[in-house]
């Protein structure tokens, strides 16, 4: 028999990791180092050492309720009493119709149909393909191409990773084999002003490949990890605007900012627009397993079939895991009966105020922020591995990228436990400075 003990020295442990296993964006050669947590609870994670941090991250926008909380933990524990998986393929159960039910209630009118995915990068996979199909079964099979913006991110999987930033995002050397869409500027930062000029360039790539374009895809106020650029809910009403005049599915990818975490249940409520597709996912179970879900239009889905053989052509393993549904069901109505606009409201408003002193830092470009979502965009990259040591001997979990430096803390965070967070990165940020002097 093989024997699969593992040291219980922490050194050895971390050391095993190292050697074995790939982080996110991570080299096997240079890795970067991976903190030990041994447990997670409220705000706080728990390294093997005995620390605790202040979690600035939400585990990536997903943990919006904090960690362990007890009626998620009663929810899976329930669930898994009774089942834990089975296929959807022609069966069905309770927690995926309930799911259903809040996912259409809580969204605009038009969205009535949901399909769930594994995670976020499936779910925009899903919603171009649901473009694609519908356009396909109308007989305008050209429309096969996407336009977007730059700036954006929407997932690691090919379908998704073709409609990311080109340029400035991650997927650079790929581009060979994606396929090729239409990309417009990238969304002029949100100064409470706007200009029609902005606008253009977009109006004139859409006008001028309608016929080969299936589907506008934007992340809606928010660009997540392509920059965390907040732009103008005008560009929003836009879209829509020309995507009618156009004959081209609108596609929102919620997966980010859904469930609150701009100060909307939906950041497309900002501009009191709707689209035919939208994608959910992250904070949907509360932090607790991977569940995504795009949701359609009835003219969207009807239209798939048009044709009457239009099956959408997905169906995931795991597609509607009772387990992540029934947490997800739990964790909206948690979410429904907190007081979550109000928490929001503070968390943007303290952030606002505290952030704020890092703009007189010589290292700092600009501040910004929305919601429960700050951001400090330095004028050069910071050491990840430097930065990152720094935040956690300043009893914070704050996991910088590139040039930004950003939080999306649990809505359950305390004033004092923000204040820490706030207060670290002005710390480590100014200290970075006075050593590049």
């Amino acid at each position: 028999m093989m024997d699969f003990k593992i040291s219980k020295d922490a050194n050895h442990r971390q050391e095993y990791d190292r050697k074995h296993i790939w982080h996110p964006y991570t080299s096997m050669r240079h890795p970067l180092p991976a903190y030990m947590v041994s447990r997670a609870d409220g705000v706080y994670l728990e390294l093997d050492d005995g620390r605790r941090l202040i979690d600035g991250m939400s585990s990536w926008w997903t943990a919006i309720h904090g960690y362990n909380h007890p009626r998620l933990n009663t929810a899976v524990a329930q669930q898994l009493s009774s089942m834990a998986h089975v296929m959807f393929g022609g069966i069905t159960h309770e927690p995926a119709i309930a799911l259903a039910q809040r996912l259409i209630s809580l969204t605009a009118a038009p969205l009535q149909h949901v399909f769930f995915c594994d995670s976020g990068s499936v779910s925009v996979e899903v919603a171009i393909k649901m473009a694609i199909q519908y356009w396909f079964a109308a007989g305008k099979t050209k429309k096969q191409r996407l336009l977007t913006v730059r700036g954006g991110y929407h997932g690691d999987t090919f379908g998704a990773m073709g409609v990311c930033d080109p340029v400035n995002g991650m997927h650079q050397m790929f581009t060979g084999v994606l396929p090729q869409h239409l990309f417009a500027p990238r969304p002029k930062p949100d100064n409470g002003t706007w200009e029609d000029a902005w606008i253009a360039e977009f109006k004139e790539l859409l006008e001028s490949h309608r016929d080969e374009i299936a589907a506008v895809i934007v992340e809606p106020i928010v660009q997540g990890a392509g920059g965390m650029n907040i732009y103008n809910a005008e560009y929003l009403r836009q879209f829509r605007r020309l995507c009618d005049e156009n004959e081209v599915l609108l596609i929102f990818d919620e997966i980010a900012t859904g469930f609150g975490r701009t100060g909307r249940m939906f950041a497309y409520e900002h501009a009191d627009v709707v689209p035919d597709i939208i994608c959910l996912g992250k904070s949907m179970t509360g932090g607790y397993m991977t569940l995504a879900a795009t949701l359609a239009s009835t003219k969207v889905a009807e239209g798939i079939s048009a044709d009457g053989s239009g099956v959408l052509m997905h169906g995931p393993t795991f597609m509607g895991n009772p387990l992540a549904c029934q947490v997800a069901v739990e964790s909206i109505d948690l979410l429904l009966e907190s007081p979550w606009e109000d928490r929001v409201n503070a968390i943007e408003q303290q952030i606002a105020k505290e952030l704020a002193p890092c703009c007189q830092l010589p290292v700092v470009d600009n501040v910004r922020n929305i919601g429960a979502i700050g951001v400090v965009e330095t004028r050069t990259p910071v050491n990840l591995s430097r930065i990152q040591k720094r935040f956690v001997e300043n009893g914070v979990w704050i996991r910088p990228f590139g040039k930004l430096v950003y939080i999306m803390p649990p809505y359950i965070i305390e004033p004092e436990q923000l204040s820490t967070l706030t207060s670290a990165i002005y710390n480590v940020l100014e200290e970075w400075g006075k050593e590049s002097d």
